[in-house]
C-alpha cells in the first residue's frame, strides 16, 4: 500500500492517527498540570478564616469539574479531527438532552440538592455525618453523588436526592456519654460517691470540661444507671468515654481489694 517511509508518514489516516495521539498526549499533561496547579492553590489558602474541611470539599469539586469539561474539549477535537461534522451532531444531541431531560429529574435533583448542600455547608469533607440513612467519614461532596466511608471501612456511594436531612456530629464540641449500670444491691449514694471520686483527677488532652456525674438515669428493681458526661473537641468523644470507663473501672476494682 505504501512504496515508502514518507508515503506512510505523510499519508492523510496517519496524520490523522497522529493527531488523535497528539490529542490525547495533550489530554493526559493537561489534567496532570491542572491538577498539580488546583492543588497548590488550595495549599497557599489554608488560613484561619476558612477551614481545612472546606477547602478539602472545594478542591474535590474543583477537581472533578475540571476533569470532565477537559474530557469533552478533548473529545469533541478528537471527533472534529475524524471528520465528523459536529454541527448535526451538537443540534441532535440538544432534541436527545431535551428529550431525556423529562425522564432525568432524579439527575437534576441530584444537581441541584447537591448545590445547597454546598451552599449550606451541611457537611464538607472529613466530616462525620448521618445522611441517607449511613453513618461515616464524609471523603468526597459532588454535584451528583456523597461519599461516605462508614466506620467499618464500606464506601458508600450516595445519590444527593436521598440525603433529605443531615446530622452532623461534627461541628463545634461533642459530648462524651458514659452510662454505669449499677447492681441493685449496692447503695446509689455510695456508688454515686465512688464513680465522682473516681473521675475527680480525671484528665484527658480532648477534654474541653470535666467529666461530672449527673445522677441517675434509670432506676428500676434488678439495676441503677448512673451517667457520666464530658463535652470533648469533636471526633475525639469515643476516645475520652474509653478512657472513663478504664479509669472508674479500675477504682471500683480497686476499693472492692481493699474491702
Amino acid at each position: 500500500m505504501f512504496e515508502n517511509l514518507n508515503d506512510w508518514l505523510y499519508h492523510p489516516i496517519t496524520q490523522t492517527l497522529w493527531q488523535v495521539l497528539f490529542a490525547i498526549i495533550v489530554y493526559f499533561i493537561v489534567r496532570s498540570v491542572g491538577k498539580n496547579i488546583i492543588k497548590k492553590v488550595f495549599d497557599k489558602k489554608q488560613s484561619k478564616q476558612v477551614s481545612k474541611a472546606r477547602l478539602q470539599t472545594l478542591e474535590k469539586l474543583l477537581l472533578n469539574v475540571f476533569s470532565y469539561v477537559l474530557f469533552f474539549i478533548i473529545a469533541f477535537n478528537i471527533l472534529d479531527t475524524l471528520g465528523f461534522n459536529l454541527g448535526p451532531v451538537l443540534a441532535a444531541a440538544g432534541v436527545v438532552g431535551l428529550a431525556i431531560g423529562f425522564g432525568a429529574q432524579g439527575l437534576v435533583s441530584d444537581v441541584v440538592t447537591g448545590f445547597f448542600l454546598l451552599l449550606e455547608r451541611q457537611l464538607e469533607v472529613g466530616d462525620y455525618v448521618t445522611a441517607g440513612g449511613v453513618d461515616g467519614i464524609v471523603e468526597e461532596l459532588g454535584f451528583r453523588t456523597t461519599m461516605i466511608r462508614g466506620f467499618d471501612g464500606t464506601l458508600h456511594y450516595l445519590p444527593n436526592r436521598n440525603i433529605t436531612n443531615v446530622d452532623n456530629h461534627s461541628r463545634g464540641n461533642m459530648r462524651a456519654l458514659v452510662d454505669l449500670t449499677i447492681p441493685s444491691g449496692e447503695q446509689t449514694d455510695t456508688s454515686i460517691k465512688k464513680v465522682q471520686a473516681a473521675i475527680q483527677s480525671f484528665d484527658h488532652p480532648a477534654l474541653v470540661t470535666k467529666p461530672e456525674v449527673i445522677g441517675v438515669e434509670t432506676n428500676d428493681l434488678s439495676t441503677t444507671v448512673i451517667r457520666v458526661i464530658a463535652k470533648t473537641e469533636s471526633m475525639q468523644q469515643w476516645a475520652v468515654e474509653r478512657e472513663l470507663r478504664k479509669v472508674i473501672r479500675a477504682y471500683f476494682e480497686t476499693q472492692e481489694n481493699d474491702a
